[in-house]
């Protein structure tokens, strides 16, 4: 079998790498962040204008019609250089579902979206709550339509976002319902995440929306549960790309810097943190990849997605710590650029479920035999 890119997917990933590593070099990294902008307005038109932010849009909706693949090729991309765009929440959390559930409404969107003219995010959050699918946030029907209340955390670009995908219980199920940014009854209080990501609190105090603004599936699914598995899958392709950077910044510093004569690389303790590292890297590779084929295969992906996520977590976290050992007191600096990559690792280990409750989850699914023999 044949596990290599095609060149359609080569090409898509290295214009993505290319407008990215020029853009955001370390030291416009900084002064981005000091400028206090959301995102990169002009490289999310540039990315537009390249045909990137169509990339999962169907060609019937000014898209390319590729997938999930495709999109977390772009996100690896993202994760080596920390770009500053909605690429998960728009793509992943907003244009898939919309285009998989939606009705012909909300696919009035997707060209807006494939423009660069419209940000997506979805609120699947909730304060003090470690399981996804347990909410608190409520929806009931009312006349013509569905009123929402309840309370959203770390909605990651809620207040620029022009709509919501925003998941609610309902007649005893999740449902996921397209909500304004600017809709009556929900407000928004600025959050800012550990690397500065703009995050909200979304309020929703009755918030009133139309019959069709809730996602429905036929045959029935659970959309809630699809978008988390593929906002989860796309938090691991950012993972990737953050470790592997701050892994080759540590082997590149490693090997310059010189202590008692030596290479700092050369001496054996720090051979084995780097080489730790790489074991945790080409780890998490493997188990997303098999999370995103299985995802594009429309295959169950339970175990496959929560084994993904519980490496992107760990990996993250070890990852980026070593890095920062490896360079010294250097690595402990909060303006030096490794800097920025350990926060944005903590970040992506916590997003939509830390190690902790992924692993517990992995173990609901162990325990209750619904794993399915790897094949």
């Amino acid at each position: 079998m044949d596990f290599s890119y095609s060149q359609e997917q080569r090409d898509l990933r290295d214009v993505a790498a290319r407008m990215l590593s020029q853009r955001f070099t370390d030291d416009f990294r900084k002064s981005f962040s000091r400028g206090g902008e959301a995102f990169d307005a002009s490289l999310w038109s540039a990315f537009a204008s390249a045909g990137l932010l169509g990339a999962c849009v169907g060609a019937e909706f000014g898209g390319s019609g590729l997938g999930l693949t495709e999109v977390c090729l772009m996100l690896e991309e993202q994760g080596r250089t920390l770009g500053a765009l909605p690429l998960l929440e728009t793509l992943v959390m907003g244009a898939m579902p919309l285009e998989r559930f939606g009705g012909p409404a909300q696919r009035e969107l997707l060209p807006r979206i494939a423009a660069g003219e419209l940000v997506l995010t979805a609120a699947l959050e909730e304060p003090g709550a470690t399981e996804l699918r347990h909410l608190a946030t409520r929806a009931q029907a009312c006349a013509g339509g569905w009123r929402l209340t309840g309370i959203k955390t770390c909605v990651p670009y809620a207040r620029q976002a022009g709509y919501l995908l925003v998941s609610a219980r309902a007649d005893e199920r999740t449902q996921v319902f397209l909500v304004r940014g600017d809709a009556a009854g929900m407000s928004i209080e600025a959050q800012r995440a550990t690397d500065g990501t703009p995050q909200g609190l979304v309020r929703l105090e009755g918030v009133e929306v139309r019959a069709d603004a809730r996602l429905a599936a036929d045959p029935p699914t659970d959309v809630a549960d699809w978008i988390i598995q593929r906002a989860q899958v796309g938090i691991c392709a950012l993972q990737l790309g953050v470790a592997q950077e701050a892994l080759r910044r540590a082997v590149a510093y490693t090997s310059e810097r010189h202590q008692f004569g030596r290479p700092l690389g050369s001496f054996q303790a720090v051979q084995h943190r780097l080489a730790d590292g790489y074991i945790d890297v080409e780890a998490l590779r493997s188990c997303y990849l098999r999370a995103v084929w299985a995802l594009d295969a429309a295959l169950p992906a339970v175990a496959e997605v929560l084994a993904a996520k519980w490496w992107a977590a760990q990996c993250g976290h070890r990852v980026t710590h070593a890095a920062q050992h490896v360079h010294g007191g250097l690595g402990a600096d909060i303006e030096y650029p490794l800097h920025a990559f350990f926060l944005r690792a903590k970040r992506l280990e916590t997003c939509l479920g830390g190690a902790a409750p992924t692993l517990a989850a992995i173990g609901h699914e162990l325990a209750h035999g619904t794993v399915r023999p790897f094949t």
